[in-house]
């Protein structure tokens, strides 16, 4: 019987630690996928960088763990006691019927959701650029926009144009999650917007998984891609390489930020490469791929 337990006890530890173990990759992707480096998250969470170290290394506090083992006492989920869905009484079930749904009826479901027929941005002529920084989303956007005789937007200046505030600033003020809370009622203002239209979007719009969604709905999504190495280029140039820090630390971010955001950036419609070629010819790409999307005749 001793012997039982104790085998039921180090299962038990096992899965904790592989609880941790996926706590932590969870934690340190959301932050990546972010572009937020280990100081910035813990100058904006007011947790160390040690802690934030350790519980990316799978070395979380024992009380998620403990409120994990009163979870599963109770037979229910860990996310159910931290959540606050019990506001809506068919979360559960319908937390429970999504997980068994298949792709289609999940689109039909999000599209009842957002209260807007599947597919509706499809037809409608508006691209959205999405890439990493100095992928060339502002450039390109601006001048493809004026050869096809379309209106280009740079999202994160029609941000600053309607709450009178810098980007700058509203981080400063209300944070990221304050943001990114701006940037989707932008978005969605622009869902609205009358005649053809370009949009350059943020770098990190893809890690915020509604607005992402809303952006794929409503528009026809273009991935600017480019090697890492003129990414870095193209921020030094901009200016603002001394904002992530010296040369080498800034490389490995950026390689880590793109490597985490790939999978996401790869849900776009379509995908024009940026790399090793003149400004002209990527505007004649991003051109091709638009004038191709909506059957378009060559401009001029």
């Amino acid at each position: 019987m001793q012997g039982r337990r104790t085998d039921a006890m180090n299962g038990v530890v096992e899965q904790e630690s592989h609880f941790l173990a996926d706590l932590g990759r969870r934690v340190r992707h959301g932050r990546t996928v972010r572009g937020l480096s280990r100081k910035t998250l813990s100058q904006t969470s007011g947790l160390s960088e040690r802690y934030i170290a350790q519980l990316e290394g799978g070395q979380g506090n024992v009380s998620i763990i403990l409120l994990r083992r009163v979870a599963n006492a109770m037979g229910v989920r860990l996310d159910d006691l931290i959540t606050g869905n019990d506001a809506i009484p068919d979360w559960v079930v319908m937390r429970d019927l999504v997980a068994r749904a298949t792709p289609a009826q999940i689109a039909a479901a999000k599209a009842a959701l957002s209260g807007s027929a599947q597919g509706a941005g499809a037809m409608r002529q508006r691209v959205a650029l999405v890439g990493l920084r100095g992928a060339g989303k502002s450039t390109l956007g601006r001048l493809t926009a004026e050869r096809i005789g379309w209106t280009f937007i740079e999202l994160n200046a029609e941000i600053e144009r309607e709450n009178a505030l810098s980007v700058r600033e509203i981080f400063a003020i209300y944070g990221q999650e304050g943001y990114r809370r701006l940037e989707q009622a932008a978005l969605r203002r622009l869902t609205e917007h009358p005649g053809p239209m370009i949009l350059a979007t943020s770098g990190g719009i893809v890690a915020e998984p509604l607005t992402y969604d809303l952006l794929l709905q409503n528009f026809y999504s273009i991935w600017l891609r480019a090697k890492p190495e003129e990414h870095m280029q193209r921020v030094r140039d901009q200016g603002h390489l001394a904002m992530t820090g010296d040369h080498a630390t800034a490389m490995q971010e950026l390689r880590a930020v793109l490597m985490s955001r790939e999978p996401l950036y790869a849900r776009c419609q379509a995908t024009v490469d940026t790399s090793d070629v003149p400004l002209d010819t990527m505007v004649d790409r991003l051109t091709a791929a638009i004038e191709t999307r909506f059957g378009l005749a060559a401009s001029a």
